[in-house]
């Protein structure tokens, strides 16, 4: 890309990596050395009133520094990926503006690669009673019966999905009857399209038997913290397992625990299990991305001297910004 290209290009200052890795507290740190704002990248936390279960920064920590798109949604309403893509872009030209380096921050790989690629979203959005009938579909007939139908109608998109990937099945399905075109051309239409963004990204990673031990460690300070009593006045409100927000890790095992169908050591074990598994999916997911700079959490190293690092690498960025560091 040209040098002249590359400057009227937005700086965007990205931090990835697992849960539990320890992403708030570096990021508030990286912040405050920047005088800017952190942009949230979590499917979670853009749900209010799930707080203790996400682990949304703190009330004192969002007085600190300010947070942008969490609490957005209320548990029962859907937020899709292109939600959240349209409200990250304007959140990040209005920082710029403002003379702050846009820094966005989490562990949902699919919001942050829709916002530095630019995805190609339709128009429609989504459409539950159509993914309840394919959901049907795929109970009564199978699963094939829906892949025979995506190869007919977008034969380019079931050539890259896997017949067993229900979900990007009746995704790719839904799209081509929502939109009357088949979800390659987005595909295409993304590849088309240029790049916003000078981003500089670093991710967080540690031995796995240690990031292991702190996601059991922080669910149990969830459950202290009364994660349960958290999903106990939700459901009060109204909120079940058909609200999008309840289907989050944890919230969803919270309410079979509260109907009966698991006993506590169920729950609590079975709520470690998966969040170790999203850990994982989570780094394979960024390991994809040969554009991160990766970063060892350690107990050589404190935060202090990694978040002061960063912010000395983002003169590769800006010049402006990086001044505050310092």
């Amino acid at each position: 890309m040209p040098d002249n290209q590359k400057d009227n290009l937005i700086p965007l200052l990205v931090l990835v990596g697992p849960t539990a890795a320890g992403k708030t507290a570096l990021a508030m740190k990286i912040a405050r050395r920047l005088n800017t704002d952190i942009i949230s990248a979590d499917s979670a936390q853009v749900y209010r009133h799930l707080d203790i279960g996400t682990a949304k920064p703190s009330t004192r920590e969002q007085q600190a520094v300010k947070h942008h798109l969490i609490n957005l949604v209320e548990p029962d309403q859907n937020f899709s990926v292109a939600d959240y893509q349209k409200e990250a872009l304007k959140k990040i030209e209005e920082l710029w503006k403002n003379h702050k380096l846009p820094f966005m921050v989490g562990g949902t790989g699919l919001y942050i690669n829709a916002v530095i690629n630019l995805y190609a979203f339709g128009q429609k959005g989504s459409n539950q009673v159509l993914r309840d009938a394919y959901e049907n579909i795929a109970s009564t007939k199978g699963l094939e019966e829906l892949y025979a139908r995506l190869k007919k109608l977008d034969p380019e998109a079931a050539s890259k999905i896997h017949p067993n990937d229900k979900r990007r099945i009746i995704r790719a399905l839904e799209v081509y009857y929502l939109e009357g075109k088949p979800i390659s051309d987005q595909v295409k239409k993304t590849a088309e399209r240029k790049v916003q963004y000078k981003s500089l990204i670093f991710g967080l990673f540690m031995d796995r038997s240690e990031l292991y031990r702190r996601i059991d460690n922080r669910v149990d300070i969830m459950v202290e913290e009364g994660w349960l009593d958290e999903v106990i006045e939700l459901n009060s409100r109204g909120y079940d397992e058909n609200s999008p927000g309840l289907q989050v890790l944890g919230y969803r095992q919270f309410l079979l625990y509260l109907k009966g169908a698991i006993s506590w050591e169920e729950t609590i074990g079975d709520i470690k299990k998966e969040t170790r598994n999203l850990a994982k999916r989570q780094l394979t997911w960024f390991r994809r991305n040969n554009k991160i700079e990766w970063i060892k959490i350690n107990g050589n190293r404190s935060l202090d001297d990694i978040a002061e690092n960063i912010c000395f690498k983002v003169q590769d960025l800006t010049h402006t910004e990086a001044n505050n560091c310092f």
